[in-house]
């Protein structure tokens, strides 16, 4: 069954195309994560998602029309933004005071069991927090929302290394169940790599790539070329060659595996460098063309 499903999706401002004619599907219970370059369209994809603008084609999220149906919507739907929007003078007491209060799908002993995992203090106001606390905040008062679809836009922008770790081994063991659905944007791909089952590139407006993380992982190898085979490997047309510590690394799309073996080291490829190959070779094409 499809949480998220969206055909020609388009979207402008102005003269700029946010959304070129975007069509996706997610499946419930899964965990998207959607990349793409700043600008490309990913926060007003979100938007969409969440009913928050208005926009053409056909979008259908858990069922529903977001922005026709935006009321009903949101007692299924959590969201995380890159930039906390609690209200500096509220109390950690008084956020879970008021959203026991307001919302029925809120476990409020759920939250304190978050919490009681941190340093947050009850009397604390949220202006007294570190900005790690507060997305742990942010955390425990979503996670305890019995929600279908949990959105995060950015959701460790700016915390560290151990938050974001912490962040995300949260995320996966006291949250994500098969009934729930998680779609994720974020530059840090590195981190992600091992939560994702699904994953999307999108650059101006279009989706560029669209997979399975099985599917990246039997598509998708890196080779580091002995430094004879290096005029081989790059017969098999590359979309990607660097250079570490002297060794050519080659990245190839749809090549076999055991013919690039008899070339040098083959590994499954980060998602950072398949992203930059696709992306890379994207404005190529777009710079040819344009020629």
């Amino acid at each position: 069954m499809a949480c998220i499903e969206a055909h020609g999706l388009r979207k402008t401002f102005g003269t700029t195309v946010a959304l070129d004619g975007v069509n996706l599907r997610v499946e419930e219970g899964r965990i998207l994560g959607l990349i793409g370059p700043n600008g490309a369209g990913k926060t007003t994809a979100l938007n969409a998602i969440l009913g928050l603008t208005q926009y053409q084609g056909e979008l259908k999220v858990l069922g529903r029309d977001p922005w026709t149906e935006r009321d009903l919507l949101v007692r299924d739907v959590c969201f995380i933004a890159d930039v906390a929007v609690l209200p500096r003078w509220l109390r950690v007491s008084q956020a879970l005071d008021y959203l026991a209060g307001v919302h029925p799908r809120f476990d409020r002993a759920k939250a304190e069991g978050f919490l009681a995992k941190t340093n947050i203090m009850r009397t604390s106001k949220v202006r007294e927090l570190s900005k790690g606390m507060v997305v742990q905040l942010h955390l425990a008062l979503v996670m305890a929302i019995d929600a279908k679809l949990l959105v995060l836009d950015e959701p460790t922008l700016g915390l560290d290394i151990l938050y974001r770790k912490q962040f995300y081994d949260s995320l996966l063991n006291d949250y994500f169940d098969c009934s729930r659905t998680i779609v994720v944007t974020t530059h840090q791909v590195e981190e992600v790599q091992h939560v994702l089952t699904d994953l999307m590139f999108i650059n101006r407006g279009r989706i560029v790539l669209d997979c399975s993380m099985e599917e990246f992982e039997r598509r998708y190898v890196e080779l580091t070329v002995h430094p004879e085979q290096v005029a081989a490997a790059r017969a098999l047309k590359p979309i990607l060659e660097r250079q570490v510590f002297g060794r050519g690394v080659l990245l190839f799309d749809q090549v076999d595996r055991q013919q690039l073996a008899s070339l040098g080291e083959v590994r499954t490829p980060s998602i950072a460098d398949v992203f930059v190959g696709v992306i890379g070779n994207q404005a190529g094409q777009a710079q040819g063309a344009a020629r």
